[in-house]
């Protein structure tokens, strides 16, 4: 065998296993640039080079033992890089033996647990290895099909033909693991057929059906997205989950070295004059390279010692059991122990920065927005002093923060000091310890001709050390923007209750409030002014239950109202255990258009205020502006941002919606951007106005399929029920609903209408962080 023919990694590495040295050259000429970006990311750069030589050694042991991978050579490699890194971390820590472990299979990273689970990575993982690497090449790392060609060992047209059958398969494999959990009965024969429907393989009529049931099938709808959108779904699970949580910088790293494609061609001379001498002259001519020596005089010796031993191959692991549609061929070997390095002294530990950029929620024109940027230290030691320079695209300007104003996205946060400079901000901070994080967020105003797409960066200087990074989602024309944003063992809260009700003297109105029988709809009603408060000189007024959680601290809280009327105002709110309210002045309107007529929303922060109250009670709200009559809604909520010592690190953010939906806009999409990937637990506090109990089709999602709410009729199939927390009867018009689930492949928050038309008003949600 030549190693100058285009043989591909699966023939390389038979060729290794029966004693060919210069075999193994070739696959470390394909991909040591792939190595050394991937270690670039983990380790110092005086570390690359002894990372990069004993992850190729480690391999090179496993392939003359008979193991290792069969074909899919790069993303083995890059995960014996990443467990190298981790058991070197190990040993430096004090721990004196490496853990052991299988390369063939993910090392999930203690950051991304649960990545795996996901159903885009489990139906990659059930893949052939080699319809796995076509596609960790194709989709994922975006090479060209000719790039791919030598390693699989087929022409450009070959590859193509492989990565489609390769993308076919996913899907199948994604729909398989899909129907492993009963779906509704109508949903089964419309899952069956959505394969065919992405590639267009359907009949007219066939298409046709998928179409018109995905249209009122959130969760089908979702199976769909995805579906359609595997590339994306491959590059954002199931990145990470190969390269960990440094895939970002080890993509980037790759596409700029991808023009370069540089090798170790130095190194394949010297192999194939090895591969020319005598065998028992193969290591003494490949002593010569510290880094050859250190892989080839393993095969060496292995094939001297025993010319005559056949290569035993290790054991095959079995598929999951809920994934039957291929096969899984995943290796399932031991490696040799690699002693541990002696002990000497060395540089010392240093910091290592990774740093990200977000809009949160989304940058919408002609309307304020946060843009947060989180760095992390995964280094062994403390940086030195931050500073970070953030870049604003044109037309977004950053917002000063108000002064004296303890509750501010922007300005001093987590020991950050900003000032505007040149088109951005300047913060500076102290020090981040080793194996901690920090967040900073900027409150900016978005211009009304900003270019759309336009994104933010940021660099971020450390001594000697320089991180930069750029935001994937920039400006949009429609969209949610961030009203706050706050990382940490935090908690969001939402209360409410309603300043309307159906006249109590009228037949069928007590069962009504008591959600037990019909007419709980406020467009079936002359709706009244509700006053249930103590105090003679209110007119209408309501109250909400807030239970928040032991030693806790508020960091944030905005109160919500709306009605009927295109004339906002003020409102009065009574804390818990106080005899006097307090009027509070809108901070913003927002005046939308439903059927029947203007609805506003008005919003006011009231953080002090609520800081400064008990901790659980009744709230009380009343007189604010609204007109009383049939279909008129009138009601308010207030949402809380809180630490609780009892929840994960998370990301909290507060999205400002103001969005109708239903008629024409029958389903709308808000980006989550700035949030944990998918597949993290996610928790969200949605309000709404104007939802109708008796129109059944109100369905909410973030990606996973129609989710229920916690209160009031907990039907996922009608969800603006009239319910509000902290409200035992019915909030006629109003809906403050508590979500729990996991966010989906591409983070966003859905909602949908098949009858109603509704106010969207505001979601706060709370990640839990892959940190």
């Amino acid at each position: 065998m030549g190693v100058e023919s285009p043989q591909s990694d699966a023939e390389l590495l038979q060729a290794v296993r029966e004693g060919n040295a210069a075999a193994f050259g070739l696959l470390y000429e394909r991909h040591v640039a792939a190595a050394r970006a991937l270690a670039r990311q983990l380790v110092s750069r005086v570390e690359v080079e002894d990372v990069v030589a004993e992850s190729f050694t480690k391999i090179l042991d496993l392939v003359g033992r008979g193991g290792g991978p069969e074909s899919g050579f790069r993303t083995y490699l890059l995960t014996v890089v990443r467990r190298t890194v981790h058991d070197r971390s190990r040993i430096e820590g004090g721990e004196m033996t490496a853990g052991e472990y299988d390369p063939g299979v993910p090392f999930v990273d203690a950051s991304l647990v649960g990545l795996e689970r996901s159903l885009i990575a489990r139906a990659y993982l059930s893949l052939p290895e080699r319809w796995r690497a076509v596609l960790w090449h194709i989709e994922v790392e975006r090479c060209r099909p000719a790039e791919v060609a030598p390693l699989l060992g087929l022409s450009v047209n070959g590859v193509s033909a492989l990565a489609y059958r390769a993308r076919e398969g996913l899907r199948q494999a994604y729909l398989q693991i899909h129907l492993g959990s009963p779906p509704r009965h109508d949903c089964r024969p419309v899952l069956g057929k959505m394969s065919a429907y992405v590639r267009g393989g359907l009949t007219r009529r066939d298409a046709k059906e998928v179409d018109e049931h995905v249209s009122g099938c959130e969760e089908c709808h979702g199976v769909l997205l995805e579906l359609t959108d595997v590339d994306r779904g491959l590059r954002v699970m199931v990145g990470p989950l190969i390269a960990g949580p440094v895939f970002g910088g080890y993509a980037a790293a790759q596409a700029r070295s991808a023009a370069a494609a540089v090798g170790a061609r130095g190194l394949l001379r010297v192999l194939g004059r090895a591969r020319r001498a005598p065998r028992h002259q193969q290591a003494a001519m490949a002593g010569g390279v510290a880094v050859t020596m250190a892989m080839v005089t393993v095969l060496v010796l292995l094939s001297d010692d025993r010319p005559g031993r056949r290569p035993v191959a290790a054991p095959v692991a079995e598929p999951p059991a809920s994934v039957q549609p291929v096969p899984v061929p995943l290796q399932s070997e031991e490696p040799a122990r690699v002693p541990p390095p002696p002990v000497r002294s060395g540089p010392p530990a240093q910091a290592r920065l990774r740093a990200t950029i977000d809009a949160l929620g989304s940058l919408v024109r002609a309307r304020p927005g946060i843009v947060g940027m989180r760095l992390r230290n995964y280094g062994g030691a403390a940086s030195e002093r931050l500073t970070a320079f953030v870049q604003l695209p044109a037309g977004v300007a950053l917002v000063p923060p108000a002064r004296r104003a303890r509750h501010e996205a922007a300005g001093t946060v987590d020991g950050w000091s900003c000032r505007a400079a040149g088109r951005g901000a300047r913060c500076a901070r102290a020090p981040l310890a080793a194996g901690q994080g920090t967040a900073l967020f900027l409150r900016v105003r978005v211009s009304g001709a900003a270019p759309q797409g336009a994104v933010p960066a940021v660099r971020v200087d450390a001594g000697p050390l320089h991180v930069t990074a750029q935001a994937e989602e920039g400006v949009r024309p429609v969209g949610a923007p961030a009203r706050f944003a706050t990382d940490g063992r935090v908690a969001v809260r939402a209360i409410g209750n309603s300043l309307l009700s159906c006249p109590e003297e009228r037949a069928g109105c007590l069962e009504a409030r008591q959600r037990r029988r019909g007419q709980r709809d406020n467009d079936l009603w002359p709706m009244t002014a509700l006053d249930r408060d103590d105090d003679p000189g209110t007119h209408t007024s309501s109250g909400a239950e807030l239970a928040l959680p032991k030693g806790s601290r508020v960091v944030w809280a905005g109160l919500y109202w709306s009605a009927s009327t295109a004339e906002a105002g003020p409102i009065k709110l009574r804390p818990p255990g106080r005899r006097d309210y307090v009027t509070v002045q809108p901070g913003d309107v927002a005046v939308r258009e439903l059927p029947l007529g203007p609805v506003y929303q008005a919003y006011a922060d009231v953080s002090e205020l609520v800081a400064a109250s008990r901790r659980s009670g009744t709230w009380w709200a009343a007189d604010a502006p609204l007109e009383e009559g049939v279909s008129r809604h009138a009601g308010w909520s207030l949402v809380v941002i809180v630490t609780d010592p009892a929840e994960p690190y998370s990301q909290a953010v507060v999205l400002d919606a103001a969005t109708v939906v239903g008629g024409a806009a029958r389903r709308v999409r808000l980006p989550l951007g700035g949030l944990s990937p998918a597949a993290s637990p996610a928790r969200v506090e949605l309000v709404t106005w104007e939802g109708d109990a008796d129109l059944q089709g109100d369905k909410v999602s973030l990606g996973s399929g129609a989710l229920a709410p916690a209160n009031g009729d907990r039907d996922p199939a009608n969800v603006f029920d009239e319910s509000s927390s902290g409200a035992a009867e019915m909030t006629f018009g109003v809906d403050v609903d508590t979500i729990s689930a996991e966010l989906g492949v591409d983070p966003g928050l859905t909602v949908a209408t098949d009858k109603d038309v509704v106010l969207l008003g505001a979601a706060a949600l709370s990640v839990r962080a892959r940190q």
